[in-house]
């Protein structure tokens, strides 16, 4: 497990996220790209296993998945955060939208960034499913 420096304790209605890629350069990229359009990141990750861990512990809003883990595999883990919890969104990286994705069934991710993407279409996928995902963190609280 990678363990970045966390982000300061969330506030009200700030979107929460957890990254998990395989590579610290996008991890660090996704992260940076994050607190740009204001949601804190909790914890990041390079392998399913950690990125589980880490959304058992943090219940963030968002997961932010590379669909190239270090170890296990994206579906596996977007069908653990869809199970973990509280509602959250899930938006899956890849380099190719038919491949690894089909094998998610059912729980596939509220979003798709194919890989290389531009900022303009990250800050709008992230702030639909920010602001999603804060709407369904007050609808499950109150």
């Amino acid at each position: 497990m990678v363990v970045a420096e966390p982000d300061p304790a969330p506030t009200p209605k700030v979107p929460t996220a957890i990254v998990v890629a395989g590579d610290e350069e996008t991890r660090v990229l996704l992260r940076g790209l994050l607190r740009l359009h204001h949601v804190q990141v909790l914890g990041e990750a390079a392998g399913s296993t950690a990125g589980v861990g880490l959304l058992r512990t943090h219940h963030p809003n968002l997961l932010i998945a590379d669909s190239s883990l270090a170890e296990g595999s994206c579906a596996s883990l977007v069908a653990e955060a869809r199970d973990a919890g509280p509602p959250i969104r899930v938006v899956v990286l890849t380099p190719d939208r038919r491949r690894g994705l089909p094998e998610m069934g059912a729980k596939r991710p509220d979003a798709i960034l194919t890989r290389p993407f531009r900022i303009r279409e990250f800050a709008e996928v992230i702030g639909t499913q920010a602001e999603g995902a804060t709407a369904s963190s007050a609808a499950t609280s109150a």
